[in-house]
């Protein structure tokens, strides 16, 4: 019936989450659990930052996790309805993990800082890049990278929707393969603001480091389906788990198929849950049959709910 989504990595901002912060004590309860497990105070870094220091993702992963469990806390307090599927966008697949109740989130804001950190130390600061192509089809972009390929790694790594595909690798690499795709015909080809080139194979090291870390921990089955970024399959276990995180680290992130997976199963409302509104843009470019709506204020909460209720009552109707 709907599908709750969860962004990652780049719709973090200065400011985030101050309304509802302001409004919820289980929003304000969240951040100040999550900050006695990390150790620094979340909160001013959410709403002062600097930008820089939030840009940073030793702090961007921990802030978009407890970002995005925070307002999915608040909405399951405020409505009766639940989703019949959920997913996230990198990271943000953490966040559907905990809202699933697969993982604790005592335990994910634990491991994705030492993800976080895993990722850092993997490629030195300033070695690694990551850029945005846009308007080019995927297998021109991928064509790019095998150019590119002559000035280092660089790889095709986040297929969020038709025309916009996010590319990383060296950085040496990744900027020779903008050159080329621009030659190519791009619309745009540009350096995106982050810290790591997440999703290629200089991440291996860094999964390696992660399998060790999700090893010991609990994981349980997800009481709502989560499908995967890498395989666009639902979760089935432990090892599953473990095995699809791992790998999602240093492979692709398929955005696109996991929004056409929604519509096969005849999901036609797509929640976001966090900052930012990412998501729905490109569920919006992907297919517009499916009704991309975002989670980040007070107000929202009662459109959603009217929302899901003529969802509801048209479904009943056509039966």
């Amino acid at each position: 019936m709907f599908a709750a989504v969860f962004p990652g990595q780049g719709s973090q901002s200065i400011g985030m989450m101050h309304e509802l912060y302001n409004e919820s004590e289980i929003v304000r309860e969240t951040v100040s659990e999550a900050a006695a497990i990390l150790g620094f105070d979340l909160w001013e870094l959410m709403q002062n930052g600097p930008d820089e220091k939030l840009n940073n993702t030793l702090y961007t992963q921990p802030a978009m996790l407890v970002a995005g469990v925070a307002s999915w806390r608040y909405y399951t307090s405020e409505s009766p309805h639940s989703p019949s599927i959920m997913a996230g966008h990198s990271l943000g697949e953490y966040t559907a993990l905990v809202c699933s109740g697969a993982l604790a989130f005592e335990d994910a804001v634990d491991l994705v800082k030492c993800r976080a950190q895993y990722m850092a130390t993997a490629v030195p600061l300033g070695l690694g890049a990551m850029a945005a192509i846009i308007g080019l089809d995927d297998d021109v972009v991928i064509e790019a990278c095998d150019e590119g390929k002559n000035k280092g790694i660089v790889e095709a790594v986040n297929f969020n929707a038709p025309g916009q595909v996010v590319i990383a690798g060296s950085k040496v690499a990744v900027e020779n393969t903008i050159d080329i795709a621009k030659k190519k015909g791009a619309r745009r080809a540009i350096l995106l603001n982050v810290s790591i080139p997440s999703h290629c194979e200089l991440m291996l090291p860094a999964g390696a480091k992660l399998k060790e870390k999700l090893q010991s921990i609990q994981l349980a089955i997800p009481s709502v389906p989560v499908i995967n970024n890498v395989d666009v399959a639902l979760y089935t276990d432990q090892n599953n788990l473990i095995e699809g995180l791992t790998r999602q680290i240093s492979n692709p992130v398929r955005w696109a198929d996991i929004i056409r997976y929604f519509i096969k199963k005849d999901i036609g409302i797509s929640i976001e849950f966090g900052p930012g509104g990412i998501l729905s843009g490109l569920c919006k470019r992907i297919d517009k049959s499916i009704r991309a709506v975002k989670f980040d204020s007070i107000k929202s909460i009662d459109s959603i709910n009217e929302l899901i209720a003529q969802k509801l009552s048209s479904e009943e109707d056509n039966e």
